[in-house]
């Protein structure tokens, strides 16, 4: 549907710039990623997990990029599909395994389960759809409010978010009161199992819908780290210089249906097997053998070891205690 351009990035200069280490350790942070949604999804067949599970599997290199972009120090915000934030923003494995256990040990005490996570400066896996725009858009108004200098607030939601109202609302209170705020779209193609030329109007979203609210706009390739970085990094750079809020659409693939309970019949077998060969994981590793950083036997070891780390957190949440009801109530506030 897409036909816009993608932000120009050059591959050997982001190696250049971020050198060995720095890459491999991207490499690990995706790997880390894949590793426990696929143990955690294998948890919830098995009756280990409860509600809903909505896995980022495929699309891992769009959050990572950000991290190494913008590092840490600005505010996220995103959907229910918020297992890869959290871990990338030092939420524990064992401690995520945990609260998708429903226990005590959880990262919100077994009380929010899979799609409500939360760290330092993640504000939150929102379950409603668009709900979260409004929360980012009053994070960056804060950010300006108290002037706050080398921060932003970053916002992602899929690309069925973009004709929810509070989108609309929130992007044209950002642009009127000019807010350091970066509104990802993570555009999949499908919104559960609706796609996207079914549900939004326009066919290159934050083009056309930036355009309303004089704002600029920048298309990723989503299944590319490289691109995402370079791209990322310029709109961070752009935001802290202008104050001014830019939509962005990363162009994606997930690998899994909307959530764990969904078979995915709306997708032929053949076009999920050859979306599926544009692996943003396999993509990064054959960057690197072609800059001589690593090898097949280096890839394979980064795998296993993100793996032990995976099912070392189902262990972990398997020991773990429930919580005790008596203490539901505590840390609730209400009027």
């Amino acid at each position: 549907m897409n036909s816009c351009p993608y932000f120009p990035s050059d591959n050997s200069a982001v190696i250049k710039e971020l050198g060995c280490e720095v890459l491999l350790e991207n490499l690990r942070r995706m790997y880390l990623i894949r590793n426990f949604e696929t143990r955690a999804e294998a948890a919830y067949l098995q009756g280990k997990v409860g509600g809903f599970f909505h896995a980022y599997t495929g699309q891992e290199a769009i959050q990572t990029a950000v991290l190494q972009a913008l590092g840490p120090n600005n505010w996220f915000i995103t959907s229910y599909r918020c297992h890869a934030l959290a871990l990338l923003l030092g939420a524990t494995p064992n401690e995520i395994m945990a609260e998708f256990y429903g226990r005590k040990t959880g990262n919100a005490l077994g009380r929010g389960g899979s799609m409500h996570l939360y760290t330092d400066r993640l504000l939150g896996g929102f379950g409603i759809v668009g709900g979260q725009v409004p929360i980012a858009t009053g994070a960056a108004f804060t950010i300006k409010y108290k002037g706050i200098k080398g921060e932003v607030a970053i916002c992602f939601m899929g690309e069925g978010a973009v004709a929810q109202g509070a989108f609309h609302e929130s992007l044209n209170q950002a642009a009127l009161l000019n807010l350091p705020c970066i509104y990802v779209i993570e555009n999949n193609h499908w919104g559960m199992g609706t796609s996207v030329e079914r549900a939004i109007s326009v066919k290159n979203i934050a083009k056309d819908k930036a355009v309303g609210y004089g704002m600029k706009s920048y298309t990723f390739n989503g299944m590319d780290f490289f691109n995402c970085y370079a791209g990322f990094l310029h709109a961070y750079q752009e935001v802290l210089e202008t104050g001014h809020p830019v939509l962005i659409e990363a162009i994606c693939e997930r690998f899994k249906g909307h959530s764990v309970s969904d078979p995915g019949l709306y997708r032929t077998k053949e076009s999920t097997k050859k979306f599926m060969q544009d692996d943003p994981i396999l993509n990064m590793q054959i960057a690197l053998l072609e800059a001589k950083i690593g090898d097949e036997e280096t890839f394979k070891k980064i795998d296993k070891a993100q793996r032990e780390i995976a099912v070392k957190s189902m262990e972990f949440a398997d020991a773990s205690p429930w919580p005790n009801p008596i203490e539901l109530e505590d840390d609730v506030f209400a009027p």
